[in-house]
């Protein structure tokens, strides 16, 4: 007789070593306000950027500076910022129940319409962190500029168990 096979549902926490990401230490505050606010059953992240300890790791604008492989490596490295500074918060990312909201802007040259895809670098990440049923509403615009001179700004919002 054989061991029925059970579907195994690997968590946050696992699916991050399974993916082989390994999170940094969460960027400090580059000016006054919190990196994370929770009111209730959500955190609320400040605006995250590409950034290696505190300096930029990206530069410049979409479409002018930077291309649109550039811009998506940025808005990823935006997101494993988000991801560090809400394990940071809570203990475990295990503790994100749902991905309420993503808004990403872009810095862009003003002539270029491919935001979508640059976005979508960090909807993928949280997709393939927390899966498909927890992916978030997102709101992606064309900025002049970004703190920093960098090239997205990303702002998450996490459901987060009790």
């Amino acid at each position: 007789m054989s061991t029925p096979v059970r579907n195994h549902i690997l968590t946050a926490e696992q699916k991050l070593k399974e993916l082989g990401i390994e999170l940094p230490m969460p960027p400090e505050p580059f000016g006054v306000y919190a990196e994370a606010v929770q009111t209730g059953n959500l955190l609320f992240l400040t605006g995250m950027l590409p950034t290696e300890g505190r300096s930029p790791k990206f530069v410049g604008r979409f479409g002018a500076e930077l291309n649109v492989e550039e811009a998506r490596a940025a808005a990823r490295l935006a997101a494993i910022n988000a991801l560090a500074v809400a394990r940071e918060y809570l203990g475990s990312l295990d503790k994100v129940t749902r991905v309420v909201r993503l808004s990403i802007s872009v810095a862009t040259s003003g002539d270029v319409r491919d935001h979508p895809n640059v976005a979508d670098a960090a909807s993928e990440l949280l997709q393939n962190i927390f899966g498909k049923e927890k992916n978030p509403s997102r709101l992606v615009y064309g900025v002049a500029s970004l703190p920093l001179g960098t090239p997205v700004e990303l702002e998450v919002i996490f459901e987060v168990a009790g």
